[in-house]
Parts: C-alpha cells; structure tokens; sequence
C-alpha cells in the first residue's frame, strides 16, 4: 500500500531540535578548528568539541549530549571528506565511549564530581575507544599499546583544561540565567 497524497505529516521543530541544532554546529566548528591544529601523534587532538559535549550534558542532560556528539561526529566526517574512513569509526568509537564515560560520570555524587571529573573521565574512555578499535581492526598488533602512555598523558591534559573550560562557561551561563 503506498501513501496517498493526503497523507501528509509536517515535522516541526520544537525549541529543543533548534537548541541541539546551535549546539552541534558550535561543536562542530570546534570540530573543524581541532582538525586544522597541527598533531604531534595521529589521532592526538585537543578535544575541543568535547566542551560543548559537556555543556549539553550539565544544561540539557544526556539526551542532548548524545544527538550533539552523535551530529558532530558526522558532520565532521561530511565536511571532512573522512566519512566511513577509518578515522571516521576511531572518531565514532572514542565519541562511543565517551558517552558512556559521560553517562557513568553523570551517576557520581555532584559533591566531588562535576564537569571537569566528567571530562577527564570521557577523555580517557574516548582515547580507550579509539585504541580497542585501532588494536581490534585497524592494526592488529600489540605494538599500538606504545603509544598508551602518550594518549594517555594526552588525555589527562586535554580531559582537564576542556572540562575547566565547560565549568567555567556553565558557571557564566548560570550568572546569566
């Protein structure tokens, strides 16, 4: 049975679809300027996108980080040219994982854990994602683990100053409202 022309149904964006939208084109942006960024390691970025991740995440809940780091992801692969390359799916399972970090981050006491703790958390499950993946399919060899103490340290300083960076702006935000 095909649908007739009656058969007509308008999606209308709601306040919330435009507010996902905002924040997925600013991480994207972010997206783009970590891309141009020279790296000393393939694969070692600063992360930035992350901040508006976390944003979305203090602000609107998991929901909205999920649609923004999901939409950044593949619109970065889009204007990149590297959508389904390998460095789109390395993207794709750091951005996986650190998801995951972010919803067991969101789970802690708010006493001792807030963005920044989030964003070290996520940082480390995102590099995490992107080894397994790399070890799994990529490169097949245990030599990739030589590079752990440099992603790691890589992680440790980009999880830290991007979650600073969150907090402070949600603190603004906040004064804001």
């Amino acid at each position: 049975m095909t649908a007739s022309s009656s058969d007509t149904r308008i999606l209308a964006p709601d306040a919330t679809d435009h507010r996902i939208a905002r924040l997925a084109a600013a991480a994207l942006v972010l997206a783009l300027v970590d891309a141009g960024l020279p790296s000393p390691l393939p694969g070692v970025k600063p992360g930035l996108a992350n901040i508006v991740t976390l944003i979305a995440l203090y602000r609107y809940g998991f929901r909205a980080a999920v649609w923004v780091s999901l939409l950044r992801i593949a619109g970065a692969g889009l204007l990149l040219g590297s959508l389904m390359t390998p460095g789109f799916f390395l993207s794709l399972a750091g951005g996986t994982m650190s998801l995951v970090g972010l919803l067991f981050a969101q789970r802690l006491p708010e006493r001792w854990f807030g963005p920044a703790s989030a964003s070290l958390i996520a940082a480390f499950c995102h590099i995490g994602g992107q080894l397994i993946l790399a070890r799994a399919i990529l490169i097949p060899s245990d030599g990739i683990l030589y590079f752990v103490p440099a992603f790691a340290l890589t992680a440790l300083v980009t999880g830290t100053v991007n979650g600073i960076v969150a907090a402070k702006l949600l603190e603004n935000t906040h004064e804001t409202d």
